[in-house]
């Protein structure tokens, strides 16, 4: 019995255009990041996946996003359990500053440290590791045991916390999960045998970015 499960990060925020550390913080979508998600949608549409349950973080630009993406497959009511664990990493004190305020602050070096390293996180807030440590458990127990009961599963998240699951999924080393940028609205549809493995990944539209 093979099970689906679908992932896609949130269109593009407010703060992402801004070019400021998002972590926990919770701007709106953007009217690109609308477009996106709703590009999204159209592209599952597409597949005619109808999906039996879909699970999101607490913050509302990846709230926003599934609701569009559900919107275009038909599916507005579908049930959505909301959970901190799939939050985007929590950027600590860099939370809500400019990039560019930020290295002009701790210096280019140590923000591109904290920024792209596996395990060091930025002060008061997470790694990629940490994001993992609380990501994993969750899909382990809430997310995976449906879809190996052949259920088609919906995930709308954020960059680091689906790269975390991509992390996994795709069995990547510590280094190559450093290099992966998910695109923004982008859904990745994963097959799963049922040793929990990958048995088939299809990345829908546009792939630019998703290198």
């Amino acid at each position: 019995m093979s099970g689906t499960l679908v992932l896609v990060r949130h269109g593009q925020s407010d703060w992402n255009l801004k070019n400021l550390f998002t972590g926990w913080r919770d701007p709106d979508l953007t009217p690109l990041g609308i477009q996106e998600a709703e590009a999204g949608g159209e592209a599952l549409a597409a597949t005619g996946i109808k999906f039996d349950i879909a699970f999101t973080s607490v913050l509302k630009r990846a709230q926003d996003t599934l609701k569009i993406v559900l919107d275009k497959v038909g599916q507005p009511d579908l049930e959505t359990i909301r959970d901190q664990a799939l939050n985007e990493r929590d950027y600590g004190d860099l939370s809500g500053l400019n990039k560019d305020d930020a290295r002009a602050k701790w210096g280019e070096e140590q923000v591109h440290i904290w920024r792209r390293s596996y395990d060091i996180p930025p002060p008061g807030g997470e790694s990629l590791r940490d994001t993992g440590a609380r990501v994993w458990p969750y899909y382990m127990t809430e997310i995976l045991p449906r879809v190996l009961r052949g259920e088609k599963v919906l995930v709308a998240a954020h960059g680091n916390s689906l790269r975390s699951l991509v992390m996994v999924l795709d069995r990547l080393s510590k280094e190559e999960i450093l290099k992966l940028n998910l695109a923004t609205g982008v859904p990745m549809v994963y097959t799963l045998k049922a040793d929990s493995t990958v048995a088939s990944k299809d990345v829908l539209g546009d792939m630019s970015g998703a290198h």
